[in-house]
């Protein structure tokens, strides 16, 4: 399993930016997939992902009505794309993914609380990709 992260950059207060995350060596379907992000001193944290299960889309509270992901499957591509960018965003993004029907769970180091029961890790991330949003 492979993922490659693209398009962190620093933006300003209230400007956008596009993730993209190519996907490969698994198949989409079997995947949950998604972002979570870690700013300096804090613990990694989830962002928003898309469940194999249902398909649905999920997000933070913090950035709910902000931040739209999509995925093509045909592609193995997965964005996010993030509007209204606030300087508390500033964070390295990763993309990952995991065969669990959400990637919903609480982050304590490099330990992921799965859905279906304990902290393991979370089966594949991405190299990450830095987000710095000025004031």
């Amino acid at each position: 399993v492979q993922l490659v992260e693209s398009g962190g950059g620093m933006v300003q207060t209230g400007g956008s930016l596009r993730l993209s995350c190519a996907a490969s060596g698994f198949s989409f379907n079997d995947y949950s997939i998604g972002w979570f992000r870690q700013a300096p001193g804090k613990e990694r944290e989830g962002v928003s992902f898309i469940s194999r299960y249902d398909g649905n889309t999920y997000y933070a509270d913090s950035v709910k009505g902000r931040f739209t992901i999509s995925s093509d499957k045909s592609k193995k591509m997965v964005w996010l794309q993030m509007h209204n960018l606030k300087p508390e965003d500033t964070a390295v993004y990763y993309c990952a993914a995991d065969r669990s029907s959400t990637l919903g769970g609480e982050m304590r180091g490099s330990s992921w609380y799965a859905a279906e029961g304990g902290w393991r890790s979370l089966e594949a991330w991405g190299q990450g990709t830095l987000v710095t949003v000025s004031s």
